[in-house]
């Protein structure tokens, strides 16, 4: 399998790897265009456009984008991140065509129906109601918040009601306008594609495109701070993060590593004392998520209301007792776990399309799976160890609870724990 890799003279960059075996092939425009890059009045419509996107084009109805590719057998389908927005097809190999045309359809040329606009608006208002009543939804949307406040990367992807429930035809014409630009758009495909065909298309599809100058995203930084809401509800959600290495920060394997020990699994230390010793949760997990320029460690369990502080200091516990003690053992383990969850995914065509775009994205480039799995391995049991220590005692933290907390510690007495 060969990664290849084109630029058309106005920005617009294509990234292919072909799978040989395959009767299938993953096939998807990534638009530099997420959540972080609104304006604060703009918070919401980058997710709105990605729904808008498949409500009509210029060539086709809703139902007929539907239609194109589910006549062939082939699924579509878009989500936006903070980063990024994707609109990506699964067809069999025949079908790639197809697919790239009607991709670069509802990207060149949504329609903004009026009235397709207020029923989509109903739709993401729905949508946010029912995030506001999932407690693990919410609870990171808070804990975001508290750990980049007042910052674009902070807000919340789906938007407030209010900001969606004003946005207009022109609102969304303008974001395309700045955002939408063939410099920001990333063409990835995996699986039975051909590189030399996916040029001619994307050539002929946005060559004609003239580059535009986006806007930068303002630079993350971590804030911290806490949110608490009490409501009655059958378990307290009790989530803490850490600020951590960004994507093109080399310790980012560490940061991994450290969170797959600590809660990345059954054999973890937090799954193991939390859960498997004491029965305080069903649900306990640790995971290292990061952006382009910063990241966050994340902590997070459900409990009930007499045992959630009892929960929250032994986690702090079990931090600190990572920086004594992590074994070599442990750091193996997380290593394979790692590396096996990232190569296994990776049989996947979607899975390989996605991580295609989101290197170019980042680096510019893909990194050969040789070198990223060569630094996982590079990650010493000192390296974890290290990082654990400042995770334990030094990292900024966020926190975040909902539910029945009122027994459950603040912020600054987690600090102090931390610091004893």
């Amino acid at each position: 399998m060969t990664v290849r890799q084109d630029q058309l003279k106005n920005g617009f960059r294509i990234v292919s790897e072909h799978m040989p075996g395959l009767q299938s092939a993953a096939i998807g425009i990534w638009v530099t265009a997420g959540g972080r890059h609104e304006r604060i009045e703009q918070n919401g419509i980058a997710h709105f456009l990605e729904h808008m996107a498949f409500k009509g084009t210029e060539r086709r109805s809703a139902l007929q984008i539907a239609e194109a590719i589910e006549d062939v057998g082939g699924y579509i389908n878009a989500y936006t991140s903070r980063e990024v927005t994707a609109y990506y097809a699964r067809v069999l190999k025949d079908d790639v065509a197809l697919a790239m045309d009607v991709i670069g359809d509802i990207v060149l040329n949504p329609v903004f129906d009026p009235r397709e606009i207020e029923v989509e608006r109903g739709v993401i208002l729905q949508e946010i109601g029912q995030a506001y009543d999932t407690p693990d939804d919410v609870i990171f949307d808070w804990l975001q918040e508290q750990s980049y406040h007042d910052q674009p990367l902070g807000r919340t992807i789906l938007g407030p009601s209010e900001r969606v429930s004003a946005f207009s035809r022109e609102d969304l014409s303008g974001f395309v306008a700045e955002h939408y630009g063939p410099d920001q758009m990333i063409l990835s495909a995996a699986g039975a594609v051909d590189h030399v065909q996916l040029m001619k298309m994307a050539e002929e599809m946005f060559g004609h495109l003239q580059p535009r100058t986006g806007l930068i995203a303002e630079p993350a930084r971590f804030t911290g701070g806490e949110a608490r809401q009490e409501k009655v509800l059958e378990q307290a959600h009790f989530a803490l993060a850490l600020e951590s290495p960004g994507y093109r920060d080399d310790a980012i394997y560490t940061a991994q590593i450290y969170s797959t020990a600590l809660g990345g699994g059954m054999s973890s230390r937090l799954f193991q004392e939390v859960r498997e010793s004491r029965g305080l949760c069903y649900t306990i997990f640790a995971q290292t998520g990061a952006y382009a320029d910063t990241g966050t460690t994340t902590i997070y369990a459900g409990t009930s209301a007499d045992q959630v502080a009892e929960l929250a200091t032994i986690t702090i516990d079990e931090m600190k007792r990572a920086a004594e003690d992590m074994t070599t053992e442990e750091v193996a383990r997380a290593r394979a776990q790692m590396k096996a969850g990232m190569l296994m995914g990776l049989e996947s065509p979607s899975n390989r399309a996605e991580r295609l775009a989101r290197l170019v994205q980042i680096w510019g480039r893909v990194p050969s799976l040789e070198d990223t799995v060569a630094r996982i391995d590079a990650v010493s049991t000192e390296d974890v160890r290290v990082f654990a220590e400042q995770m334990a005692v030094n990292a900024p933290a966020a926190l975040a609870l909902y539910g029945p907390v009122s027994g459950a510690p603040t912020l600054a007495e987690l600090q102090e724990r931390r610091a004893a």
